[in-house]
């Protein structure tokens, strides 16, 4: 083996584990890795046409950002949903958003309110189309568009890790029309507290916003791991 020939094997390969890193992350957040669910690096390996190293780099690399879990003897499993850690991530996001929210009404201009209004009709047209997956990224673009319309990018720095965790979250309890349309009327008010320059009531708005949705998939994730005589009586 020549030496340049190392060289490109050395390049290729933390490039073939971050490819099988960004697909398991990809299924994980899109609910097609379910919650608990067990995974072996055979098993992916088989699954992706690689070798076993890659995916041990990526199931580690996931470990550390807490979406693979140990499963005991039996290898390693999809995180549970945790409703704690719901609630502890929303704590984060409502004050990111909230003072996101603030600096955007403040420097809001009619381009912005323009992608803003782009943006809400985005999410009707993937609701009218009951895509669970375009209304997620719809979602997750609102709210991607009131920090860059901040002027300020740490806050979608600073949020770029916790977005991961939240995507798998509402792919796995957001799933009916009702939840969606709330949503979505909640970003029009949103949007139109911020199109009027009201930094008060914008940031508030959004505060609200996403603490409901706290609550609603906290409490979605209790009612899901409770014994079935006690869903019924809820």
């Amino acid at each position: 083996m020549t030496r340049l020939e190392m060289m490109t094997r050395l390049e290729l390969q933390p490039d073939l584990a971050e490819r099988v890193h960004d697909a398991l992350l990809e299924s994980i957040c899109a609910g097609r890795l379910a919650p608990g669910e067990r995974v072996t690096q055979e098993g992916l390996a088989t699954l992706f046409g690689v070798s076993r190293q890659p995916v041990l780099q990526a199931l580690m690399l996931l470990k550390r950002q807490g979406f693979i879990v140990d499963a005991g003897r039996k290898g390693v499993m999809v995180a549970p949903l945790a409703p704690d850690h719901v609630r502890h991530l929303y704590e984060i996001r409502a004050a990111l958003d909230a003072a996101a929210a603030r600096a955007a009404a403040m420097r809001m201009t009619p381009t912005l309110a323009g992608r803003g209004l782009a943006l809400l009709e985005a999410g009707q047209a993937a609701m009218a189309a009951g895509d669970t997956g375009r209304l997620i990224a719809a979602d997750v673009d609102f709210h991607l568009f009131i920090y860059e319309a901040s002027g300020n990018p740490l806050f979608g720095e600073t949020a770029a890790p916790h977005w991961r965790h939240l995507r798998r979250v509402m792919g796995a309890v957001l799933r009916d029309r009702d939840s969606y349309e709330a949503v979505w009327r909640e970003h029009g008010a949103i949007l139109h507290a911020l199109v009027a320059r009201d930094a008060a009531q914008a940031e508030a708005l959004v505060r609200a916003h996403v603490e409901d949705a706290a609550a609603r998939l906290a409490g979605s994730l209790e009612l899901g791991a409770a014994p079935e005589s006690q869903r019924a009586a809820g």
